[in-house]
């Protein structure tokens, strides 16, 4: 086993595991995350039910901190795999994220999307984090290097 240090803590996998031993497997089952009836969703009450139950502290986070929570860690892991030469270069990387994984298309995949907010903003964000909420959030030494020559992913 790969030893991912503090990269992977703070979340409890359980809780999809769980998702599927209750059938809630999304559009497929129904439900899931949301209700679905017809092309209609709505957030399934049921999930939010479930989810209560494994808050341990309610953070009172704005919605822009829960999105760069939930963001930041997936951009600094691909980050991370292109560091580590898992992903050949950025455009795969993107490509590979957009459609094996569901990363938002409208951002291009997550190097296309810290050139467009700036590498050098985004480390801010993500060591503001970590400063506030632990070192889960740390960005990854090629983020910081990127950050500190203004590097971007793509040329264009």
């Amino acid at each position: 086993d790969a030893d991912l240090g503090v990269r992977m803590e703070g979340g409890d996998v359980s809780l999809m595991s769980e998702m599927v031993d209750r059938g809630w497997l999304g559009k497929k089952s129904g439900e899931g995350f949301y209700k679905y009836s017809g092309k209609k969703k709505t957030v399934n009450p049921k999930m939010e039910a479930y989810i209560k139950s494994f808050v341990q502290q309610d953070l009172r986070l704005s919605e822009e901190e829960v999105q760069n929570r939930l963001v930041s860690r997936f951009v600094n892991e691909a980050a991370k795999c292109l560091e580590d030469e898992i992903i050949a270069n950025p455009i795969v990387g993107d490509i590979g994220l957009v459609f094996g994984t569901g990363f938002a298309p409208f951002r291009g995949g997550p190097f296309r999307y810290l050139d467009q907010v700036g590498v050098s903003s985004y480390v801010d964000m993500m060591n503001k984090l970590a400063d506030k909420h632990g070192p889960q959030f740390e960005p990854c030494q090629l983020l910081k290097d990127y950050a500190i020559t203004n590097k971007k992913f793509h040329s264009s």
